[in-house]
């Protein structure tokens, strides 16, 4: 039950104490799952080297040290803005491509050997020759997340258009819808959730990514971190860089979540 007021002219909602209990309990159990989890790291801690597994107040003094000099903010810029530039890249090309591959055959017969073929080489497998092609810059980390990302998005795309009720297609063509209309009316919206999907699958594989590239040809960025560390034997450092991967993954994911549901909303 809610209790209903009318003040000015305006009715006021207000929530049932089970509805607060529900709202309350949404929060409060991923905090304590987060504190139940760092409490058993600090107890396992506890019975080993802090070269095997530092304690939570190791980490966090690194964490800190590391802020005040500026090297985990610049670690954190250079990762993030690799994974958006390479991750950004494969999504605007991956899903129209999966559109075409999807609706017409010739470009489904053209483009699927190349695709069948290249998805299953992992991107570390073509480090070597990004940086003999391409460089060692910046393009060559952001084509290689370029790389993991358009195939798991064109292939999800595909899957979207597939799952098109043939019946709808045909309804729309009985009232005189061209095939660019059946495309944008009917095939496009029926196939966003498959592409929301695939970008979020191949955000998570372009985390991945950047940390093989980083290992390999960068200076800066959270696997440069990652491996600087092992080679100082500074442990502290590599659950830094483990954890600032997990937190910028979980952010970059809510914001995509939150700029899709808020799109869909509004034009579908």
């Amino acid at each position: 039950m809610t209790d209903m007021s009318n003040e000015g002219g305006k009715i006021a909602a207000t929530p049932s104490p089970s509805q607060s209990l529900r709202k309350l309990a949404k929060y409060a159990i991923p905090v304590i799952a987060i504190l139940g989890g760092v409490l058993i790291w600090h107890i396992a801690s506890t019975f080993t080297s802090p070269l095997f597994l530092p304690s939570p107040a190791m980490v966090w003094g690194a964490a800190v040290e590391m802020a005040l000099d500026g090297s985990l903010a610049g670690s954190i810029g250079a990762s993030a803005w690799r994974i958006f530039a390479g991750w950004a890249a494969g999504v605007i090309l991956g899903v129209p491509l999966g559109l075409f591959m999807g609706r017409f055959a010739i470009v489904r017969l053209l483009a699927d050997p190349y695709i069948e073929f290249f998805r299953f080489i992992p991107p570390i497998a073509f480090v070597t020759l990004a940086v003999i092609w391409l460089g060692p810059g910046e393009i060559t980390k952001i084509a290689l997340i370029f790389y993991t990302t358009i195939f798991i998005v064109t292939l999800n795309t595909i899957a979207g258009v597939e799952s098109v009720n043939p019946l709808r297609l045909q309804a729309a063509r009985s009232l005189g819808a061209t095939r660019m209309q059946e495309m944008t009316t009917i095939i496009l919206p029926s196939t966003v959730p498959y592409m929301v999907t695939g970008a979020r699958i191949a955000m998570g594989n372009s985390f991945l990514t950047v940390v093989s590239a980083e290992i390999v040809s960068a200076q800066q960025g959270l696997g440069s971190l990652i491996w600087t560390a092992r080679n100082f034997a500074r442990t502290d450092w590599v659950f830094v860089g483990i954890i600032a991967l997990g937190c910028l993954g979980f952010v970059f994911d809510r914001i995509f979540r939150m700029v899709t549901n808020r799109t869909l909303r509004r034009f579908l």
